[in-house]
C-alpha cells in the first residue's frame, strides 16, 4: 500500500519549487529567476462535466476506477513530442548522460519512473533520456513528489479486489481528462461488470450460503472428530464397565503392631522408657510388615496356601482381568499388587488392608491368610532375640549347677579323708574335755591349799594331792595338743577345720550362683513365652455381600475426562503447528 504525502507539494528549498509565474519573476536564492525550457506551468481549474449535480461529486469520484487527478499533474504541461532521433544521435545522447556521472540511486529511480509510465527502455541511461524527452526530470524533487502523490491518489481510488462495483442509478457523464498531464495520455481501463441490485443480492445470498455451508461442514467435522476420539471410546469404556466387567468383592481389615517391652515394669528410664510403648518404637516393624505383605514371597505363599492364581484363571472372569493358563509369576504379581492394597498411617500406627477377589468368600480367606502371615512375620522379627536370651540363661545355669556338684564332692571327700564329719563339733568336744580337766585341777589345788594350811599337814595327803594336780596338768596339755597338732592317725583339728571351711564356703558360693542362674533362666523363659511384638487386630475381615468393583459410573466419567483431555491437547498441538507452518 502506497501512503500519499499529507501535503500537496513539499520542497526542500525555494529554488526547487515549481510555482506559477508571479509578475514574470520568482524569488531565487541567487537573485536569478527560475527558468526551465522543458517545463511550462499554468493554473487551471478543473472543468466540471455538464449536467452533473454538485452533490454527487464525491460519490462519482469514489465510484471511478480510472486514475484520479488531484490537481497536481495539471500544473505541468508536457512539451511538444520530440522528433525521433537517429541511432547516432541516440548513442551521443546516452554518452552525454553517462558523462553526467549520475548515481546508482538516481538511475534506479529513473528506471522505476519509466516503468510507472509504461516506457520500455533497455538501460538506465535510456530511461533517463526517455523521461527527459517527455518533460520529466527524474532527479528533480518536485516532479518526483508529484508523481508519487498521483500514484498514491490512484492507489487509494482503486477499489479492493473482492468489492463488487455498484453502478449509480443515473449514469453520469465521464469526467473530462485533465488538460495538462505528465506523460502521454493512458487509454481508458476496461469497465468492470455491471452489477444490478438483483445480481448484488444474489451474490450476497450466494456468499451467505457458502459461509453457512462452510460452517456446517466445520461443525460436522468437529462432531465427527469428537465422535471418533471422545464419544466412541467413552461409550466403549462404559459398555465394558456396565456389561462386561466381572464384579469384584473387597474385604477390608485394620490392624496394628504393638510392643510389650517395658509395660510390666518401669525399669526403662529416660527417653528409651518414654518411647517404649509409643508408635515410634514399632514404626519400623509396621513398615517391614507392609513391605512383606506386598512382596513376591507373600504372593507365592498365598498362591500355595489359597490358590490365588487359580482364582483369577476362572473362565467366568472377563478377558481383561483373567489370567492366562500359563501366566508367569511376574504377571501374577502385577495382579496381586492390584488386588491387595495396603496403606500405613504413621501418626496412628494403623495398617489398612483391602483384599479384592472374584468371590466374597475367597476375599475373606485371602484376608485371614495375609493377617496370619503378618503375625508370623512379627514373631520372626523377635524370635532371634528370645532364642539368644534362653540359650544364654540355660548355659549359665548348667555351669553353676556343675560347679555346685563339684563343691559338694570336695566336701564329702575331705570328710572321708580326714575322718571328721564336723570339725566344729570335734573341737567343741575337745574344748569341753579341757574345761572339765581344768575344773578338777582347780579343785585339787584348793584341797592342797586347805591341807597345807594345817600346822602339821598329813604328808601322805599332800603328796596325793600334788600327784593329782600334776596328772591333771599333763592331761590338759595333752588334750590341747589334739587341737593344733596331729598324730599318725589324723591331722590336727585346726587343719581339718580349715579345709572343710574352705570347701563349705565354696559350696555356699556355688549354691548362690546356682540360685541366681535359675532365676535368670526363669525370667528368660517368661520373656520367651511372652511376645515382645504382637499384632493387634482392630477391624476383623468380614466377607461382603455386594460387589465393590468396578465402579461403572465413576470409571466411565474418568474415561470421558481422559479422552477429552487427550483430544484437547492434540487439537491445540495441531493448531499451533498449523499456525507455525502458515507463518
Amino acid at each position: 500500500m502506497t501512503t500519499p504525502p499529507k501535503v500537496r507539494r513539499y520542497h526542500a528549498s525555494a529554488a526547487e519549487s515549481v510555482r506559477p509565474d508571479m509578475g514574470g519573476e520568482a524569488a531565487c536564492p541567487g537573485g536569478q529567476p527560475f527558468s526551465d525550457s522543458s517545463i511550462r506551468i499554468s493554473v487551471r481549474k478543473k472543468a466540471e462535466p455538464p449536467g452533473t449535480p454538485p452533490q454527487n461529486d464525491d460519490r462519482e469520484r469514489f465510484m471511478r476506477t480510472d486514475p484520479v487527478d488531484e490537481g497536481l499533474l495539471s500544473q505541468v504541461k508536457p512539451p511538444d513530442p520530440p522528433m525521433p532521433a537517429s541511432g547516432t544521435d541516440l548513442s551521443g545522447q546516452l554518452a552525454a548522460i553517462r558523462a553526467e556521472n549520475l548515481s546508482e540511486r538516481q538511475l534506479r529511480i529513473a528506471r522505476r519512473i519509466a516503468a510507472l509510465h509504461q516506457i520500455k527502455v533497455a538501460s538506465d541511461e535510456e530511461a533517463v533520456l526517455r523521461l527527459r524527452q517527455r518533460g520529466i526530470d527524474p532527479s528533480h524533487r518536485a516532479a518526483l513528489g508529484q508523481i508519487l502523490s498521483s500514484e498514491g491518489s490512484r492507489a487509494q481510488a482503486r477499489p479492493a479486489a473482492n468489492t463488487p462495483a455498484v453502478m449509480p442509478k443515473k449514469p453520469a457523464a465521464p469526467a473530462p481528462r485533465p488538460a495538462t498531464e505528465v506523460g502521454p495520455a493512458k487509454p481508458d481501463l476496461p469497465s468492470r461488470e455491471v452489477l444490478t441490485e438483483e445480481k448484488r443480492a444474489a451474490e450476497i445470498f450466494r456468499i451467505q450460503r457458502d459461509i453457512a455451508r462452510r460452517r456446517r461442514r466445520r461443525m460436522f467435522l468437529l462432531g465427527m472428530r469428537l465422535l471418533a476420539f471422545v464419544i466412541l471410546p467413552t461409550v466403549l469404556a462404559g459398555w465394558y464397565y456396565f456389561r462386561v466387567a466381572t464384579p469384584l468383592y473387597a474385604t477390608v481389615s485394620q490392624f496394628r503392631i504393638q510392643s510389650a517391652e517395658g509395660q510390666g515394669s518401669s525399669g526403662g528410664g529416660g527417653l528409651g522408657g518414654l518411647l517404649s510403648g509409643s508408635q515410634l518404637a514399632t514404626n519400623t516393624d509396621s513398615v517391614a510388615v507392609q513391605s512383606y505383605l506386598t512382596s513376591r514371597d507373600a504372593m507365592l505363599r498365598l498362591d500355595a496356601d489359597k490358590a490365588f492364581r487359580a482364582a483369577y484363571q476362572d473362565p467366568g472372569i472377563d478377558p481383561v482381568k483373567r489370567l492366562p493358563s500359563d501366566a508367569t509369576n511376574e504377571a501374577t504379581f502385577e495382579l496381586y499388587r492390584k488386588s491387595v492394597k495396603i496403606g500405613y498411617d504413621p501418626t496412628e500406627g494403623m495398617i489398612d488392608m483391602e483384599v479384592i477377589a472374584p468371590d466374597p468368600q475367597q476375599s475373606h480367606d485371602f484376608s485371614l491368610a495375609l493377617i496370619a502371615y503378618a503375625e508370623d512375620q512379627v514373631d520372626q522379627m523377635t524370635s532371634r532375640l528370645r532364642d539368644d536370651q534362653m540359650e544364654g540363661a540355660i548355659a549359665i545355669y548348667q555351669d553353676a549347677e556343675s560347679k555346685v556338684l563339684a563343691a559338694q564332692r570336695r566336701v564329702q571327700e575331705l570328710q572321708q579323708t580326714l575322718g571328721v564329719l564336723d570339725p566344729v563339733a570335734e573341737g567343741t568336744v575337745v574344748m569341753n574335755q579341757v574345761s572339765a580337766l581344768e575344773t578338777q585341777l582347780a579343785t585339787k589345788r584348793l584341797e592342797l591349799g586347805q591341807v597345807l594350811s594345817n600346822p602339821q599337814p598329813l604328808q601322805s595327803r599332800v603328796a596325793a594331792l600334788r600327784g593329782d594336780i600334776t596328772r591333771l596338768e599333763e592331761m590338759i596339755a595333752e588334750t590341747r595338743t589334739q587341737l593344733t597338732e596331729g598324730d599318725g592317725k589324723r591331722n590336727s583339728l585346726a587343719l581339718i577345720s580349715g579345709e572343710l571351711r574352705i570347701a563349705e564356703s565354696d559350696l555356699l558360693t556355688r549354691q548362690g550362683l546356682l540360685a541366681t542362674a535359675a532365676a535368670q533362666m526363669e525370667a528368660a523363659r517368661i520373656e520367651a513365652n511372652k511376645q515382645v511384638r504382637y499384632l493387634s487386630l482392630s477391624v476383623a475381615p468380614v466377607p461382603p455381600d455386594e460387589a465393590t468393583y468396578p465402579k461403572a459410573f465413576q470409571n466411565t466419567l474418568v474415561a470421558f475426562l481422559i479422552f477429552s483431555g487427550i483430544y484437547l491437547m492434540l487439537s491445540l498441538t495441531a493448531s499451533i503447528l498449523r499456525e507455525q507452518v502458515s507463518t
